[in-house]
């Protein structure tokens, strides 16, 4: 069969690297990951291999949003680890190369990596440049909601949206697909310094090239992601995540990775690393400067140097060195200085992209983790840079039963200041769980409401999402969570400080906590089951097999059968 493939007698006796990318036509994140492939492939047959290129493209969040699509996105995920493990498997390779810059595809690359685990290593997509005056993607949401207010006309927008999006690669700033680039490389599974390089320049093409011939040297050394992959490695990922101000959708991919390697990791290791962490990534949508820069300014390793007290530098990586020796061997290399003559084009130093220690954006990471009686199991939060009155906030609940009614009542006016806004049955089991992005965008476009509502959902949101927007609120509505029996009205109090998410009032008057709870226990006694908003099809496979969305919301049969 390989011989009918056009193989040589002598590729047989080779060892065989499945390159797999998630290129595709669809989006500029994977557009270009056919070029990567075929760098990667001439990096194999050059160390002695023989490549098989597949591919097994990706979704763009971007392009999903405002419509039934978003509810594909996080079980995309699924499928596309499911898929690179069947190829895998299915063919018996010797090694992987994974090629992939955005959302979900680089999360299922790092699932399918240790589920299969043989010698693999990732090679990320990338970022996009960003357009005149930095105007990135994440700006046209809120263009979009001020031309229909019409305090811009049609023909700014289109100018906006004419050059959001000037080059291939991931959106400009620390969204999901930027932060899950860098995770991959703080967790050992790319070279040192591939995350985040420019997309439209040479540099991702050496990365590429150097890959494939180092999956060679891991696969003679057979070196497996589960060597890599370690309780040090995924503690190291979230410290850069507190530094680099990452999406919190880096919750649901770093607990299913933890899951599939048979690591115990929580949400609250997030919260504990992130209270010890200084942010210091100067990077959009919370900082200045689109993502493209942070590569300029050093990327993963200067900031692995600059946290080198807080980071477990003995982890192991994909050259099959530690960290520590990564970072000394990059630094030997020249690869600070050679990039920050990139930032002085644009009149700036790497120290103001990568903050020192001493001069750090926050003190603290910007996650937070919430409890308390509304989120037994547990909620997010993006806490950075929120005014002081949103850190303990307090207003009566408005309740929506789906992201779509809630943009219809924020665009339509109908929600006051001060309202505690709550989009339920938008959790893993409801509906695929999207991220309420537009929902967001909408309260945050409201001068009105930007600062004085509060955002809650049992979805998720954006890694653009900025401001009290409170997501993964678990359990979720459809399994019978206490978001399911919120009423309108309800007293909601969130206590940043505190780490609280909690009911304190019936009908706009607080209560005692006893008295809560008995009107709780009452209404869930009336609580009736809905069925999910899917009930065939792939999203019907995922509403029965989900788990929880603060465990990682991967699929997991057992857990179907409890539920």
């Amino acid at each position: 069969m390989h011989l009918g493939l056009g193989w040589s007698q002598a590729d047989l006796d080779k060892p065989v690297v499945l390159v797999c990318s998630a290129w595709g036509e669809a989006h500029p994140g994977s557009v270009h990951l056919d070029s990567l492939a075929r760098q990667v492939c001439d990096g194999i047959l050059e160390a002695g291999g023989r490549p098989q290129m597949a591919v097994v493209s990706d979704i763009c969040d971007g392009i999903a949003q405002g419509h039934e699509g978003m509810n594909y996105s996080l079980a995309s995920r699924e499928v596309i680890a499911s898929m690179i493990e069947i190829q895998a498997q299915a063919h018996q390779v010797d090694a992987l190369a994974l090629i992939a810059g955005c959302d979900k595809s680089l999360p299922a690359q790092l699932l399918a990596c240790a589920r299969v685990n043989i010698p693999a290593i990732i090679v990320p997509g990338g970022s996009m440049a960003a357009g005149p005056g930095l105007l990135h993607q994440g700006d046209i949401p809120p263009a979009f909601f001020r031309r229909q207010q019409g305090l811009i006309s049609p023909a700014e927008f289109e100018q906006l949206s004419q050059h959001a999006a000037p080059t291939c690669g991931a959106c400009q700033f620390m969204g999901t697909a930027s932060t899950m680039q860098v995770m991959a490389e703080a967790l050992g599974l790319t070279l040192p310094g591939a995350a985040l390089a420019p997309a439209n320049t040479n540099y991702l093409l050496r990365y590429a090239r150097l890959s494939g011939q180092q999956i060679m040297t891991m696969l003679e050394a057979n070196l497996k992601p589960r060597d890599i992959l370690t309780r040090q490695s995924l503690e190291n990922a979230i410290t850069i995540h507190a530094a680099i101000g990452g999406s919190t959708n880096a919750l649901l991919h770093l607990l299913a990775l933890a899951h599939e390697l048979g690591i115990e990791l929580s949400a609250q290791d997030f919260d504990r690393i992130h209270s010890q962490t200084p942010w210091l990534a100067d990077i959009l949508p919370g900082g200045k400067y689109p993502a493209q820069w942070l590569w300029y300014a050093g990327g993963a390793p200067k900031l692995m140097r600059q946290l080198e007290g807080k980071i477990q530098g003995e982890a192991r990586t994909v050259t099959g060195q530690s960290w520590r020796e990564n970072l000394k061997a990059v630094e030997q290399a020249g690869f600070f200085p050679s990039l920050a003559g990139y930032l002085t084009n644009y009149g700036r130093r790497p120290e103001e992209i990568i903050r020192p220690l001493d001069n750090p954006l926050s003190h603290q990471g910007t996650l937070a983790i919430l409890t308390g009686n509304l989120a037994p199991q547990g909620a997010v939060i993006k806490a950075c840079r929120l005014s002081p009155e949103m850190r303990h906030f307090q207003g009566q609940a408005q309740v929506f039963e789906s992201e779509e009614s809630a943009c219809q009542a924020i665009l339509a006016g109908e929600i006051k200041p001060g309202t505690a806004i709550i989009v339920r049955y938008e959790g893993p089991r409801g509906s695929g769980m999207p991220e309420l992005y537009l929902a967001s965008k909408a309260v945050s476009g409201n001068p009105q409401l930007n600062s004085s509502c509060a955002l809650i959902t049992d979805g998720r949101f954006s890694g653009a999402t900025a401001g009290p927007c409170v997501g993964h609120v678990s359990p979720e509505a459809a399994v019978g969570g206490t978001i399911a029996l919120v009423e309108d009205g309800d007293l909601i109090e969130l206590d940043i400080p505190r780490r609280q998410l909690n009911i304190v009032g019936i009908k706009g008057a607080r209560a005692e906590d006893k008295a809560i709870k008995s009107i709780l226990e009452e209404r869930y006694s009336k609580w009736q089951r809905r069925q999910s908003r899917y009930t065939d099809g792939i999203l019907g496979l995922y509403a029965k097999l989900a788990v929880s969305a603060m465990q990682g919301a991967y699929m997991e049969v057992e857990y179907a059968t409890q539920t």
